[in-house]
């Protein structure tokens, strides 16, 4: 291993511990006090960054471009690692994120759902899903309405090769600390209304990540989806 090799290792594994206490601490001072998942956005980094992360403990990283988490899922070929798709999602793509990754964060579409359920291979356990809401009614990114949740919650948990666990959202760029606390806790009361439509299976509210990952466990987020604070800046 080289000297930059090695550097870059303690450096990641030395920015994971660091968030992974800043969690727990924001966990500890938020009312819910909830467990926080830890999700390592890995998009734009080398699989090497995957494995020095792993090395130092991380077991779920996200992708955001398919083609990209593909061959970082294959270059990397470890099977103890969870893997999550985040970014919008094509109909030309549903085929290879149903085999390839575990969860699915992004869905918003019902033809998109569809499209998973139906090619999620056989041999695999069903795909966990989130619905994507655009919480904030921002032009420039996707996601469900408040009001369309329902509609496609109540189709993905008809689908026997998709298992429905909850929502995530993404926040508008530029927004307040207090903005985004009120968009966070919004986001709150529509999981918990999922949740009190269909049980204890809907546990997980994804919401937040470098720049507002406080904001959003302060608000009950009990996963997070983290890539400068881990990795540095993407090239």
């Amino acid at each position: 291993m080289t000297k930059v090799a090695e550097i870059d290792a303690e450096t990641l594994a030395k920015n994971l511990h660091q968030t992974r206490q800043q969690l727990a601490e924001f966990s500890e001072e938020s009312a819910y006090k909830q467990s926080v998942n830890l999700i390592a956005v890995s998009k734009k980094h080398p699989p090497q960054a995957v494995v020095a992360a792993a090395d130092a403990g991380q077991r779920e990283f996200a992708e955001n471009y398919v083609q990209e988490g593909i061959d970082k899922i294959h270059a990397v070929d470890n099977p103890d690692l969870i893997w999550h798709f985040i970014g919008p999602l094509q109909s030309n793509k549903t085929k290879d994120v149903a085999a390839h990754f575990d969860w699915v964060q992004s869905v918003e579409r019902e033809k998109i759902a569809r499209r998973l359920n139906d090619q999620r291979p056989q041999q695999l356990e069903p795909l966990n899903v989130l619905l994507q809401v655009n919480i904030d009614d921002d032009d420039n990114k996707s996601g469900l309405t408040p009001g369309q949740v329902p509609t496609l919650a109540a189709f993905v948990a008809g689908c026997d090769r998709l298992s429905l666990r909850g929502l995530m959202t993404i926040l508008k760029a530029d927004t307040s600390t207090e903005q985004q606390r009120q968009s966070f806790a919004k986001m709150r009361t529509l999981f918990e209304q999922l949740q009190s439509q269909y049980g204890e299976h809907i546990d997980t509210l994804s919401m937040g990540m470098s720049g507002d990952m406080r904001q959003a466990v302060l608000e009950g987020a009990n996963m997070v989806r983290i890539g400068t604070a881990i990795f540095g800046q993407r090239e």
